[in-house]
């Protein structure tokens, strides 16, 4: 009868472990705001607020509900609208050209390249010749640091000077990474993060920060954020949100960020084992020059065709997976009628066919990658 038994699946993503390893200091957290009962706007989010401009070094940073809220209010205070075009890549989750599209804009989207998964440079001046071709005002670009490595903003940050761009950075899967030497968040003209419960850093719920060195940018932020209130909450000045980061979750947060490091120096450590040990039987992600990872996700590349039955074997062997993304976006139904790039979107396309992610969080032990890495090396020749 045991023979029938499949193991005992692994966790893709164990937020069980870290929340057992922090115990009660999650307790005592939210037991704080019970008592002082500041649910909104609660001295946590302030907090919060002030302990991550320190831990990535950015002069601002406005919490809010979450990482679409994030990039959509910096949109809103930038004033993006109908008839402006706003670079984005196609090969990353939705939110990223979903608001561009909610303020009337047109998102163009953009290739990316085959190493990191990252907004291709020369797609991107392609796209921004393509919306002018368009009658589109090219206003801003929204790099995406995907799956937790920063994309080039050297080269970005060139392209957007010699244009005339704004830079908005999706760092909703990479905040904790740095890009030669410096921690996201600092890097841009503002930068946007997602606190999901399972990004690297997320909370119990839905949660979002934007940073900035912009001063006047983080007033307008601030104002979004409550419904575009000026000095009396009565008299709004602008058009805004509900946007803002619950006091509980804030709490949840400030008790996260305390073994945050930690943690990511044991996602490295995951990352390169799997790379030790999977490398020459498929294509492991890399680490491009000056990068470094918080590996929101393990993504690998297999030979087209063979993605199906290599999820079927490791789920046979306990082993989950996920596809991010089986289509990008400008193969999605609501976004296939946006323009492209000339010359078309070939690398995202085919990543879409290929990639497919492992498992991967700081409490996969030796014991348990050594069971991921076999299922992988099972279910591939070498």
């Amino acid at each position: 009868m045991n023979q029938h038994l499949r193991p005992d699946p692994v966790p893709f993503i164990d937020i069980a472990a870290q929340r057992q390893r922090l115990g009660s200091q999650i307790d005592d957290a939210v037991a704080r705001v019970l008592t002082h009962c500041q649910f909104i706007n609660g001295p946590e989010v302030t907090q919060l607020e002030a302990q991550l401009a320190a831990y990535c070094g950015a002069k601002h940073v406005i919490a809010c509900a979450s990482g679409t809220d994030a990039l959509l209010m910096v949109l809103m205070a930038k004033g993006i609208g109908p008839g402006d075009a706003v670079l984005v890549p196609s090969f990353t989750f939705c939110a990223t050209g979903e608001v561009v599209a909610l303020t009337g804009a047109t998102p163009v989207l953009v290739d990316v390249e085959d190493q990191a998964f990252n907004i291709d440079p020369e797609s991107l001046k392609r796209g921004i010749a393509t919306a002018r071709k368009l009658n589109l005002k090219p206003k801003a670009v929204i790099p995406v640091d995907l799956f937790g490595q920063s994309a080039d903003h050297d080269a970005i940050a060139a392209i957007a000077k010699a244009e005339g761009l704004f830079i908005l950075d999706d760092a909703a899967q990479s905040f904790g990474a740095t890009y030669n030497g410096r921690k996201l968040g600092a890097l841009a003209d503002a930068t946007a993060t997602s606190f999901f419960p399972a990004k690297p850093l997320g909370c119990f719920g839905d949660g979002g920060a934007i940073f900035t060195d912009d001063a006047e940018l983080a007033n307008t932020l601030r104002s979004i954020r409550v419904h575009g209130q000026g000095s009396d909450k009565y008299d709004n000045v602008r058009i805004g949100l509900t946007a803002r980061l619950d006091t509980m979750q804030a709490a949840i947060l400030i008790e996260k960020l305390k073994i945050f490091d930690d943690e990511i120096a044991a996602r490295n450590r995951v990352a390169d084992r799997y790379a030790r040990e999977l490398g020459n039987v498929v294509a492991v992600p890399k680490l491009l020059p000056g990068r470094t990872s918080v590996w929101a996700q393990y993504t690998i590349r297999l030979p087209k065709g063979s993605r199906e039955a290599f999820a079927a074997h490791l789920m046979a062997q306990g082993v989950p997976t996920a596809i991010y993304y089986p289509k990008s976006l400008h193969q999605q139904t609501a976004y296939k009628h946006y323009p492209v790039a000339d010359g078309g979107l070939p690398v995202s396309e085919s990543l879409s066919e290929d990639v497919i992610s492992l498992p991967m969080h700081p409490y996969l032990d030796e014991a348990t990658q050594d069971r991921i890495i076999k299922a992988v090396r099972s279910a591939l020749p070498a």
